[in-house]
């Protein structure tokens, strides 16, 4: 387990998270720490989840080809991933939805994005991740338009060692289907950082190039703050002035500020937002988000800093809401070097 943060101080027992529930946070308006959930779905995945639980795999169809109909490629990715996670602990209804509609487009995304899923955890990660590459390929072939397989393949790219050539056209492949998917953006970002590790500066070029060209309301305007997420747990490279870091906060800030408080949707960047706001000692930016955030912690950022994420992020709340106004909470203002653990796909 990563240790925690020096603005940490996490107690573990039930006394003391007791004792939380009468700390700052509270006074603060934020929810207390029992009502902060972790990984909640919306309201339309929420259902198919259920269902799926139940054995039944027509919830998740139809929200599926919803979003394949729609042409609502951001909701179509996400959604996939989170079933296909599902589907790795809990598999016999999509066994059985793939063998009542084995060519299905929809069923077709879910096993290439579980295959990988699969294929990542292993320690014989490349070969088996070779093996998987039919399966990615009829997804893609299932419904041209969709670019959700070519996010896949981007992932699936970088789990393979592939070099810059073939990534390249992938990756125009995926922006000629949409031009400002934000999964896409995420698995390229995530493939130059690999590639050209400890190099963050390029890996913020990039980030901020899409960002400058996508519109004001997309996700992609949160690319440039995981790459700042990327440098403060890296621990290696050139130092990325602080005047950059900021410039990525503020342009995630703005897009958290469109949406409305408390939203799932968009709880995955917020929380984010505030881990690297507090990294940087903005503390009362920091407070902002996590009201916004409300009761919606996700597992990214924090299950990459500790094997609780849930526990970190209300740990780092609980520290937010309790320094003095102004002033970090113990963390260094600038500089680099936290170490996250092994990135995921």
């Amino acid at each position: 387990m990563a240790l925690l943060p020096p603005f940490i101080r996490a107690p573990r027992t039930a006394t003391s998270r007791r004792a939380r529930n009468t700390a700052p946070h509270l006074l603060a308006g934020l929810p207390a720490d029992d009502e902060v959930l972790l990984d909640v779905p919306d309201d339309r995945l929420g259902p198919a989840l259920v269902a799926a639980g139940l054995g039944a795999y027509g919830t998740a169809a139809a929200l599926l080809a919803d979003t394949r109909e729609r042409a609502e490629w951001e909701y179509r990715d996400r959604y996939a991933t989170r079933l296909a996670s599902f589907a790795r602990s809990r598999p016999e209804w999509f066994e059985e939805w793939r063998a009542a509609a084995p060519r299905d487009p929809d069923v077709l995304l879910v096993a290439a994005q579980l295959a990988v899923d699969r294929a990542w955890r292993s320690p014989a990660r490349a070969e088996l991740l070779r093996e998987v590459s039919p399966l990615i390929t009829a997804a893609a072939q299932s419904d041209v338009r969709d670019p959700v397989p070519w996010r896949i393949a981007l992932d699936h790219a970088r789990g393979t060692g592939a070099g810059h050539k073939y990534f390249g056209e992938l990756w125009e492949a995926a922006v000629r289907r949409a031009p400002h998917h934000y999964g896409c953006h995420v698995a390229a970002k995530r493939y130059l950082a690999e590639s050209w590790h400890g190099s963050h500066r390029e890996c913020f070029d990039f980030a901020d190039r899409a960002a400058q060209d996508a519109p004001a309301g997309s996700l992609v305007q949160a690319l440039p703050v995981r790459a700042a997420f990327a440098y403060l747990t890296d621990g290696c490279g050139p130092e990325v002035p602080r005047a950059r870091l900021d410039d990525a906060a503020d342009r995630a800030a703005v897009l958290s500020a469109r949406f409305p408080a408390s939203d799932p949707w968009t709880a995955e960047i917020r929380n984010l937002l505030t881990y690297v706001l507090v990294r940087l000692g903005r503390r009362e930016d920091a407070l902002a988000q996590l009201r916004l955030i409300g009761p919606y912690a996700t597992s990214f950022p924090w299950g990459r800093l500790s094997d609780d994420p849930l526990g970190h992020f209300l740990a780092v709340r609980e520290s937010v809401c309790a320094g003095p106004s102004g002033q970090p909470p113990g963390h260094p203002r600038t500089g680099h070097g936290e170490r996250a653990h092994p990135g995921d796909h």
